[in-house]
């Protein structure tokens, strides 16, 4: 009889995979629409397969997001400071288009900008998505009703973005689109959609890593160089990626999507760096220069601190504490039993930075939902992650009403706002565990309990590993409660597919 570690699962089914057959809060949920899919549904039969359906929905819950900013819509964003946080509809879209030349026709990076603020404080591409809304936004009326308009097409631009994540989360595991559905549902994505312009890097970096699962590199260096022109945070997906293609001897497909992300940054970046250098740097001068800000862990500690910290000494801490995340993610990807998907590991490495910034925007989570449906498709943990987004989205809002309101004293206080900060951290934290928990007992990750290997994965699924250190070489330590069937992943290029190949074999069989 062969042992635990050598026993194959019984042949895979490549059927699409059922959430409500798997997960008890999707089955549960599932009873709003008719219950769970039976056994002998017929799926993906008609015109309402899983891609359109879930697009739909995230249009759906994206247009909820809308209306719930429709207080400051009507008013808060232009009549008063306090009503768009007793709302909690602030945006940053309708005030900087006169805050940062739109509504006077500059243009950015190259014309200076009156006030503080000397030039455009955002990547290029960026720069673009405003400046082409601005274009589109009509030049006459009051400014208030521009700035209603700029809003507008901001929001169905932004809309469009959110459509293109949600169907590349659904296509980019062939067998589970319906994780998706986490992206399209996720209440903090519909509360933040609209308070900056995040989601044109999200849905840059979405289609890249499609791209990656489909065994095209080149593509998705491509599309990762233009999210970092979008947003800095793409380019940390590059650190994952060359571990696990170190792990696996994956040089060659590594090296082309290093040199296309380069390359799309650089014909982004490249005439604006020449022609005006100074409104280009401006992003990353802002960037280190502006102290310790909202959301972080570091305005607890400098609240609560007689002698805060300065800018310089934090920007240097965060570095570290950055630096030693990466080394422990770098551990961990090259002495697991098995190595991890690539999800998994560019969740952890966008959530470090986050964790260990020196300001945490709400939209920031916009960066991590799409990361957390492919890392983790679990309806618990995911949520609970979100229940904790969500009441920090409402407690930061409060907080400024509470500072804005003067002898009236109406919000949360110092510190409500503080246990807002510490529960993001802490839901944060949480799914980064229950990942690494993954990692380390890859029998308890849902996506390789199936079979699969590492489905978004591209070159990268189901090769055999070439580098390891010390656990790694060792079989894998399964959990001793778990029954099931144990998969002997990796053995060649798809997980289950051949008997050579770590062909299925049943379970005590000789």
């Amino acid at each position: 009889m062969p042992s635990p570690e050598t026993t194959r699962a019984s042949a895979p089914q490549r059927d699409t995979v059922q959430p409500t057959r798997q997960d008890e809060v999707a089955a549960a949920g599932s009873e709003l629409i008719g219950g769970p899919v039976g056994r002998r549904a017929l799926t993906g039969r008609s015109w309402w397969s899983p891609v359109r359906v879930i697009a739909l929905v995230m249009i759906g819950m994206f247009a909820l997001g809308m209306v719930q900013k429709l207080p400051c819509y009507n008013g808060g964003w232009f009549f008063g400071a306090g009503a768009q946080y007793t709302h909690a509809c602030y945006s940053d879209i309708p005030h900087l288009f006169q805050g940062r030349g739109f509504a006077d026709g500059l243009v950015p990076y190259f014309d200076r900008l009156p006030g503080d603020m000397e030039f455009l404080e955002y990547p290029v591409l960026t720069g673009v998505f405003m400046e082409v809304a601005s274009w589109v936004t009509p030049g006459s009326g009051t400014l208030v009703e521009r700035e209603q308009i700029y809003w507008l097409i901001n929001a169905g631009m932004l809309m469009v973005c959110a459509a293109v994540i949600a169907v590349c989360v659904a296509r980019t595991h062939r067998r589970r689109p319906w994780d998706a559905l986490l992206v399209a549902l996720a209440p903090a994505l519909a509360l933040t959609a609209t308070i900056n312009w995040d989601l044109l890097a999200v849905a840059l970096t979405a289609a890249a890593l499609l791209m990656w699962a489909r065994e095209r590199p080149l593509a998705f260096g491509v599309l990762l160089g233009l999210a970092t022109a979008a947003k800095l945070y793409p380019a940390l997906i590059l650190g994952p990626l060359f571990l696990l293609c170190w792990r696996a001897g994956k040089w060659r497909a590594f090296g082309t999507a290093l040199g296309g992300a380069a390359g799309a940054w650089l014909v982004v970046n490249g005439p604006v760096m020449i022609g005006a250098f100074e409104g280009w740097s401006k992003f990353y001068t802002f960037s280190e220069e502006r102290g310790v800000d909202f959301g972080s862990f570091w305005l607890v500690l400098s609240q609560n601190s007689g002698q805060p910290l300065a800018t310089e000494t934090v920007n240097t801490l965060a570095t570290l504490l950055m630096v030693l995340a990466c080394a422990l993610i770098a551990v961990l990807v090259l002495m697991a039993p098995r190595r991890p998907r690539l999800a998994q590991v560019a969740f952890l490495v966008v959530a470090a930075f986050i964790l260990t910034n020196k300001v945490y925007s709400p939209q920031y989570v916009l960066w991590l939902i799409p990361l957390a449906a492919l890392a983790r498709p679990r309806w618990r943990d995911f949520l609970v992650w979100q229940a904790c987004e969500v009441l920090y989205y409402f407690g930061i809002w409060m907080y400024l009403a509470f500072t804005s309101s003067g002898d009236a004293q109406r919000g949360l206080p110092l510190e409500g706002y503080h246990l807002a900060i510490c529960l993001h951290l802490a839901g944060t934290l949480y799914l980064c565990a229950v990942i690494v928990r993954d990692a380390l007992l890859p029998e308890r990750d849902v996506v390789r309990r199936d079979g699969d290997d590492d489905p978004s994965g591209g070159v990268l699924d189901g090769a055999p590993d070439r580098f390891v250190l010390g656990y790694a070489a060792r079989p894998p330590q399964h959990a001793a409660h778990f029954s099931g069937p144990v998969v002997r992943w990796g053995a060649g290029k798809r997980a289950g597919e051949g008997l050579g190949a770590g062909g299925p074999t049943a379970p005590g069989s000789s």
